[in-house]
């Protein structure tokens, strides 16, 4: 036979300090960045708002250097001007006159003529970005006009700069502004990871608890205790604490059914075998038959056991609560057991309501009536009489009432009752007060247990003129009570 294919082991994630520390510091090294890409921009902005500002104020201060004589021209550029001109070497402004517009006349290279199409006003500078020498160049642009009426003639001057300076100045802005603030952000990336390592030290302490935890008693599963945690943690805990009580409930049900089983089965069993030996001994035929009466018999108390006893672990579980009609689930009930009751002459009727919603799990609820009216028939009528049902007998009454915000399900038989002192102690495990056979004691401690699981109570009282009576009380839904 082929093995199935073994599944590879899973592979963990990143720890939850990476994914905080991803997810903190990547979107603040996005911003950072940005701002960046944002400063370069703004730098450039201003910076070319500088340039511009520089080339019209020469541009206009050299016009004013070329004066019109009639139809020539005065220039009066003295060498000072020229050398501020010119005073960088590595970055120098270049400047043009001509006239008309692109015959030089004067300066210090030919500069780029201004786009096609582009209308210039005499007297107005213009400001526009042309390549020369291969490199990009920002120009200022004035022209004039001057000569006579007759014979008029228009002046351009021109001064150019690189966009070098422009380029330098906003690498100046951006890392005046992006060298301290990526000082502050490596600050705050240290000061976020110290806050999520002391923020992630409840779950490190969770961890150890958890991990203490080692051994498989049932003293490992004592509860976890933060006393200083987020609130997010306190809720871990609670989550982890609810599933360790519910690991130790099942623990503790698993090991009481257990003994319980052991104990019980122990004498039942032992029984079974000896009268097996003795039976197998026997050697008269009615001799061995009695023997095989008695084994049945056994046989029969060692499988009602059981019964009660899985019975028990069931009604120890977690139930599901739905609406049901406790009133037709009794009368079902009580026919069920109308046959038994007839064969052993025990007058068994029903009383109270028709219907009667509650919230129940059915089967729990069949299984405790069941030993309620199992436990009347065999207990509460052995001193009733031997008469017939009819004739004034045993009797045993099954009724459910309303009683104010609550479903009362009563069993009343009329035989001997029980003393005071014996009737609290009807629904402990193993409790018998006859020596009856048949019984194991386990019966109404499932009652009880049924009534616990539905939010009621199970409670023994003494009927009148004699005889028990069985009560087992349990709320009713929300909106029948405030309909009662």
């Amino acid at each position: 036979m082929m093995k199935p294919p073994r599944r590879p082991a899973p592979v963990p994630g990143l720890s939850l300090k990476r994914q905080l520390l991803l997810w903190l510091l990547l979107p603040q090294l996005v911003l950072w960045l940005a701002g960046g890409v944002l400063a370069w921009r703004v730098a450039l902005s201003y910076a070319e708002k500088g340039i511009d500002q520089s080339l019209t104020q020469s541009v206009r201060a050299l016009a004013r250097q070329v004066k019109p004589i009639g139809s020539g021209l005065l220039v009066d550029f003295p060498r000072a001007a020229q050398d501020v001109l010119e005073q960088d070497p590595t970055d120098r402004m270049g400047y043009m006159v001509s006239s008309p517009p692109g015959s030089f006349v004067l300066g210090n290279g030919k500069l780029p003529p201004p786009p096609a199409g582009l209308l210039i006003a005499a007297g107005e500078p213009l400001i526009y970005e042309a390549p020369l020498a291969g490199k990009p160049v920002r120009v200022a642009l004035l022209e004039v006009n001057y000569g006579d009426a007759d014979a008029p003639q228009r002046l351009r001057v021109q001064v150019a700069k690189s966009l070098a300076v422009q380029q330098r100045i906003a690498h100046e802005l951006v890392a005046d502004i992006l060298l301290p603030l990526g000082v502050l952000g490596l600050l705050l990336g240290l000061l976020m990871y110290a806050g999520i390592l002391r923020g992630l030290r409840p779950l490190k302490r969770l961890q150890a608890q958890l991990g203490d935890r080692s051994d498989r008693s049932l003293t490992a599963l004592t509860p976890i205790e933060l006393t200083q945690a987020p609130q997010e943690v306190h809720s871990l805990a609670a989550a982890v604490n609810q599933l360790l009580d519910a690991v130790r409930r099942s623990l503790s049900q698993e090991k009481r059914f257990i003994n319980d089983a052991a104990h019980q089965l122990r004498t039942p069993l032992a029984g079974l075998v000896s009268q097996t030996e003795l039976a197998l001994q026997e050697t008269e035929l009615q001799a061995l038959k009695d023997r095989l009466a008695k084994v049945h018999a056994g046989a029969l108390r060692s499988a009602h056991l059981v019964h009660q006893l899985l019975s028990l672990a069931r009604t120890e579980a977690e139930v599901s609560l739905q609406p049901l009609d406790l009133a037709a689930l009794a009368r079902e009930v009580a026919r069920e057991w109308t046959p038994r009751a007839l064969a052993a002459k025990v007058d068994l009727g029903y009383e109270g309501e028709d219907t009667l919603t509650v919230l129940g799990e059915k089967l729990l609820l069949r299984e405790s009536l069941n030993n309620l009216i199992e436990n009347a028939l065999h207990y509460g009528t052995a001193g009733a009489g031997d008469t017939d049902a009819g004739a004034g007998g045993a009797t045993v009454t099954l009724r459910v009432l309303r009683q104010g915000g609550e479903a009362v399900v009563e069993v009343e038989d009329n035989g001997s009752g029980l003393p005071d002192d014996d009737r609290p102690r009807v629904f402990e495990r193993f409790w018998r007060a006859s020596e009856l056979p048949g019984g194991c004691g386990l019966g109404l401690a499932i009652v009880a247990e049924i009534a616990q699981r539905h939010g009621g109570l199970a409670s023994a009282h003494a009927a009148s003129p004699s005889g028990l009576l069985l009560r087992l009380s349990l709320p009713l839904p929300v909106h029948l009570n405030f309909k009662a």
